[in-house]
């Protein structure tokens, strides 16, 4: 049965009466939805858009910060020329060969130093002396030490990325959950088990987390790296622009090391995705 307020409505008020028995209608509003790709390429849009403003109008000279698209066809020269690659390719080995290094040197010091106390005793201070110096400040010695060649480039890059998978690893591991090692030991697992399989595990985040600093710091050290006696190389390419005054293939350079650290960085967040998919964390609203 219908009810209404007709009766009421008449009586004490000159609002309509409402009739409760009526469906209600309620409208959705339309939202669009802005793919979230787009939305990250928002702000170096942006940044692109204030940089072409600056040079188009002439507030800001070309002698100091060249426009987009003359940037562009200095790299386009660059590319055509293959002096691009060239000198890619050889920055690209040597950031391989020292995150290779320093990965697995980061990796094996910090689960020493983190699963067995004598490891720690022995290990951390030692690394914490070696984070407090600046690596870079290692390149005249390294030079003296092995000379002009590749060596002393890879051994750097491998310090850098080392102390940063180091730091949040052995970190990550002191911080899992206690109560699961004591459930693995119960269960009569090994050191060897408790180890990859509740250890590993737990300290996973924070190893990425260490993997995303130890790229930017693999590319910081390479600009240190190639500015000195090198041949062959981003630095180097840098280097001979300085030296030429090419202000716009110095911005290149700059774009392409900009470019480079982002796809590294979207690398580490795919294999975030697929490593912590059991992971529920927040992810903003």
């Amino acid at each position: 049965m219908t009810l209404t307020y007709h009766a009421f409505a008449d009586l004490e008020t000159d609002t309509p009466a409402i009739d409760v028995g009526a469906p209600v209608v309620t409208r959705r509003r339309r939202t669009v939805r802005v793919p979230r790709p787009v939305r990250r390429l928002t702000g170096p849009a942006l940044l692109l858009g204030v940089w072409a403003l600056l040079s188009g109008t002439g507030e800001v000279s070309k002698d100091v910060l060249p426009a987009p698209w003359a940037v562009w066809s200095a790299g386009w020269h660059l590319i055509q020329d293959g002096e691009l690659w060239h000198n890619l390719s050889a920055s690209l080995v040597r950031v391989g060969v020292g995150l290779l290094f320093g990965i697995v040197i980061g990796t094996v010091l910090a689960i020493i130093a983190g699963s067995v106390q004598l490891g720690e005793d022995l290990i951390d201070w030692t690394v914490q002396l070696f984070k407090s110096v600046p690596h870079v400040a290692l390149v005249p010695l390294l030079i003296m030490w092995f000379g002009i060649g590749q060596e002393p480039r890879i051994i750097l890059i491998a310090t850098g990325v080392a102390i940063a998978v180091y730091v949040n690893t052995y970190s990550a591991i002191r911080n899992v959950d206690r109560d699961l090692v004591e459930a693995a030991k119960s269960f009569g697992a090994t050191r060897w088990t408790l180890v990859s399989q509740v250890v590993l595990p737990g300290s996973l985040p924070g190893f990425l987390v260490g993997l995303r600093f130890a790229l930017a710091s693999a590319w910081l050290s390479l600009v240190f790296a190639e500015t000195i006696n090198t041949n062959r190389g981003l630095g180097y390419l840098m280097s001979q622009a300085e030296t030429l005054l090419q202000t716009d293939v110095m911005m290149f350079t700059i774009v392409t090391y900009a470019v480079i650290g982002l796809l590294s960085y979207s690398v580490v967040k795919v294999l975030e995705h697929r490593l912590l998919r059991w992971r529920t964390g927040y992810e903003g609203s």
